[in-house]
């Protein structure tokens, strides 16, 4: 029996890579585990566990020999946490992840870092760029990498892929995108500083993609950077979503200097329930032009331009453009 063990599966990229390997019959049992329920627990092939990285992990997790192990269990969300908690939780589920590893013999780790590691990139940053994280999500993450290198060191048998996503949108989107099209089809979208920064975004599909095809390469070691090419201007972006819709909404671009201080008065009166974020809207207003320079070399085939890719989604998932 082919099975993978994923940590953090019940979360936006762990249920897409269950169903995609149960479906292409890479996987015949998928173990999700997470510290919160999964909307796939109880179909058929999915076993699920409420499990707590920061705590270890119990060796009789899964009922037999793991081929993979991916390790998608994160705090990401900024704002919304402690500085503490993303290192408590990102640095030690590293640790206890790759223990659990060690102590049921898997050969085989998938884990996802961030783009968050390289700070802001306001030019083109691929592979090679000096890791200087500004927040502590990004500063968690590069610890957590060498944790799994540690891991893999420790027998010249077992592989390790790390990738380095931009912000992954697609189906059912909860994220920055999902938000950008839900405000365009409202008739507005308002750009926090200039409409040439670089956005650097990753199609859940194209994730996938990017995975079979480092897993099938038999590399013992990848490191790479996944977002889709060519990053674009952020005003090209909202372009395309508003030509997408059949939509002539009016954007407009403000400041970050003013809209900070408004999100921040907004966020004094409205509390938790308000989107609108200072420490969210200073991210928006910074440039990611990443450059996913380790899959071009290895021939990757990038089938997603931002266009294609919201054709593809509404195929999929037509009431997210309702």
């Amino acid at each position: 029996m082919k099975r993978i063990v994923i940590f953090g599966g019940a979360g936006f990229i762990g249920t897409f890579v269950a169903r995609r390997w149960l479906e292409t019959g890479q996987a015949d049992e998928v173990i999700l585990a997470d510290i919160r329920p999964s909307p796939l627990a109880g179909q058929p092939g999915i076993k699920f566990a409420q499990i707590d990285v920061r705590q270890p992990i119990p060796a009789d997790l899964a009922d037999g020999p793991v081929d993979w192990i991916f390790n998608f269990a994160a705090v990401h969300r900024e704002p919304g946490h402690e500085a503490h908690e993303y290192f408590d939780t990102n640095i030690m589920g590293a640790s206890n992840v790759c223990n659990y590893a060690q102590a049921i013999a898997c050969q085989n780790i998938y884990f996802t870092s961030s783009i968050s590691v390289y700070g802001p990139t306001k030019g083109p940053t691929d592979e090679d760029a000096p890791i200087v994280p500004i927040s502590p999500y990004g500063g968690s993450k590069f610890p957590a990498e060498l944790i799994h290198k540690i891991w893999q060191a420790g027998d010249a048998a077992r592989r390790l892929i790390i990738v380095r996503p931009g912000v992954v949108y697609g189906p059912a989107d909860p994220g920055n995108i999902g938000r950008m099209i839900k405000a365009i089809q409202k008739g507005y979208f308002v750009f926090p500083g200039s409409t040439n920064i670089y956005k650097s975004y990753a199609y859940i599909y194209g994730l996938l993609d990017s995975i079979d095809f480092v897993i099938a390469s038999g590399r013992q070691f990848v490191c790479y950077n996944y977002v889709e090419t060519p990053t674009q201007q952020l005003g090209e972006i909202a372009d395309e979503v508003k030509k997408f819709c059949g939509i002539k909404a009016r954007t407009i671009s403000l400041p970050t200097g003013l809209l900070v201080p408004a999100a921040t008065a907004v966020q004094l009166l409205l509390g938790s329930r308000n989107p609108i974020h200072p420490v969210r809207v200073r991210k928006a207003g910074n440039s990611t032009h990443i450059i996913p320079g380790t899959l071009q070399k290895m021939g990757f085939d990038f089938k997603y331009t931002f266009a294609n890719s919201l054709k593809h989604w509404a195929e999929r998932n037509p009431q997210d453009f309702a």
